[in-house]
């Protein structure tokens, strides 16, 4: 069993285990004498403190590999003639990392090169077709279900149990980021059953075949308007990503992008506009870029207890793989 994504889980019986965990009324140790190995292609955190101290306070040990730097370049393509500047293959780092740990969480961001190949997730499958251990997902070119089960725990805890009218919004970044929180954000408010509202400008569309997975499960609308998004909202995202049709074209997506800076920020206008809403951003966060400082420093900012939650809720993943 793996958490690649959080069609993996039970998000509801996931919460409230991650909630047991954080009332201190779960005491589980499930990883007492056992260690677990993150594998972090990109820098992070949030996501490697928050596994660090989770794999502790479950009674494990966390093994932290960093490919290219602690460890071994690493190539993940099959059939590859690796006379280039990859050492290992993942078929080899996979199988023996799994005979000292009994778990192997991943980070690895989408390059924005070639949409086609990034949003099949190449490099999370492949460490999953070799691994007889439990993968999870800590952030891939698709997905980061850590993150968006976290944002599901705040919603609840602030905002209490139903149906929530929730929006999404793309902002304005001065340089193109991958769609795996926006993604799993928007798939995991759909499983909750939350009236979703995914704002953005034209020609910054999500993954289709995603979307199309969204509505089969809950009510989106997507709009190209942001000031009628904000209008009666409960709950604000804030997240910029890059659109798919410039994968490979990074300054053509800037150049796209540019006309968008003063419009597509979160500020204490568009907040007025909606219902006593709380605003959510998974963070690092760009201040007065994605958000202004009047709305990250107001009572209605909940970013904090967003990245506290990423703990709990993680230790409750843990818990059940394993």
């Amino acid at each position: 069993m793996n958490f690649l994504n959080t069609l993996d889980s039970d998000l509801n019986h996931l919460i409230q285990s991650a909630m047991r965990f954080k009332a201190g009324d779960d005491q589980c140790k499930p990883l007492s004498g056992k260690s677990v190995a993150l594998v972090f292609f990109n820098p992070s955190l949030r996501t490697r403190a928050s596994m660090q101290v989770g794999i502790y306070e479950l009674g494990g040990n966390p093994v932290v590999l960093e490919p290219g730097g602690t460890s071994w370049t690493l190539e993940h393509r099959e059939s590859a003639v690796m006379d280039g500047d990859k050492t290992e293959h993942v078929a080899e780092f996979v199988r023996v990392l799994e005979r000292y740990c009994v778990a192997i969480g991943v980070r690895t961001f989408a390059p924005l090169k070639n949409w086609q190949e990034e949003r099949t997730d190449p490099v999370l499958n492949a460490f999953a077709k070799y691994a007889s251990v439990p993968i999870i997902n800590l952030e891939s070119a698709m997905h980061h279900p850590c993150q968006s089960a976290a944002d599901m725990m705040t919603i609840r805890e602030k905002l209490g149990a139903g149906r929530k009218r929730v929006v999404l919004t793309w902002a304005w970044h001065p340089k193109a980021l991958p769609m795996a929180v926006p993604n799993s954000f928007a798939l995991a408010a759909a499983q909750m059953g939350h009236d979703l509202v995914i704002a953005h400008p034209p020609g910054y569309e999500l993954d289709e075949d995603l979307l199309e997975t969204i509505r089969e499960r809950g009510n989106v609308e997507i709009t190209n308007n942001i000031d009628a998004a904000f209008l009666g909202a409960e709950v604000i995202y804030a997240k910029s990503w890059g659109g798919k049709q410039f994968y490979g074209d990074a300054d053509r997506d800037l150049e796209e992008r540019a006309q968008h800076r003063d419009r597509w920020i979160v500020n204490e206008d568009k907040m007025s506009r909606t219902n006593k809403a709380i605003f959510m951003h998974c963070l690092p966060v760009r201040r007065n870029v994605i958000v202004t400082d009047a709305v990250i420093d107001s009572s209605s900012s909940v970013v904090i207890d967003e990245a506290e939650n990423r703990l709990h809720v993680q230790k409750a993943v843990m818990a059940q793989l394993l």
